[in-house]
C-alpha cells in the first residue's frame, strides 16, 4: 500500500511508553507530526527527538501533537525518555508493521552490509485525520523547524 497525501492516514495502534496503547484515531481533531525514527539512543535519532522537544511549546500552542515510532521495545522508549526528558509518546513498532503501512520499512546499507530498517521519515497529520505533508530520508539538521513552519503556516488556517 502507497500512502498519498490528501488521503486518510493509515490507522494504528501500538504500546506507547506509557504503558498504554496508542491509536492514531485518539488524537483525531488535533494535528499530528508522526515521525519514525531508527533507533533511540544513536546520534541522529538524539538530536532529532531533543530538536522535538525544544519546540515542544511551539507544536502545542498549534494544537498540534508529536509522535514518534521505532522498532525498539517500550523499555528501551522508557530509557530513552528518561535520559533526555521527552515530553513526547514513543511507540514501539516491534515487528514494523506501520513502518511498512507507511512505507518506511527499507532495504539500507551501511558499511557494506545490507539490512532491513526505518528510513527517517515524518508525516503531518490533520484534525480531519488525512495525510497533508511527508518527508522522507529525512536529515536531521533543521528538519524540526522546517516541520513547525508547515504546521504553522499550513495548517493553522484551519
Amino acid at each position: 500500500m502507497t500512502i498519498q497525501i490528501g488521503q486518510e492516514a493509515p490507522l494504528f495502534s501500538l504500546p506507547a511508553n506509557n504503558g498504554e496503547v496508542v491509536s492514531l484515531e485518539d488524537y483525531r481533531g488535533k494535528n499530528i507530526v508522526l515521525y519514525f525514527y531508527p533507533k533511540d539512543m544513536t546520534p541522529g535519532c538524539t538530536t532529532q527527538a531533543c530538536d522535538f522537544r525544544d519546540k515542544i511549546e511551539d507544536f502545542s500552542d498549534l494544537d498540534t501533537v508529536i509522535l514518534g515510532v521505532s522498532p525498539d521495545p517500550v523499555a528501551r522508549h522508557e530509557k530513552f525518555i528518561e535520559k533526555y526528558e521527552l515530553p513526547f509518546m514513543l511507540l514501539a513498532d516491534e515487528e514494523h508493521k506501520v513502518a511498512e503501512q507507511y512505507g518506511v520499512w527499507k532495504l539500507k546499507k551501511n558499511f557494506g552490509k545490507e539490512y532491513m530498517g526505518i528510513e527517517r521519515s515524518t508525516f503531518i497529520i490533520d484534525k480531519q485525520g488525512n495525510l497533508v505533508k511527508e518527508w522522507r530520508k529525512v536529515k536531521v539538521k533543521d528538519h524540526v523547524a522546517e516541520a513547525l513552519s508547515y504546521v504553522k503556516e499550513e495548517l493553522e488556517k484551519e
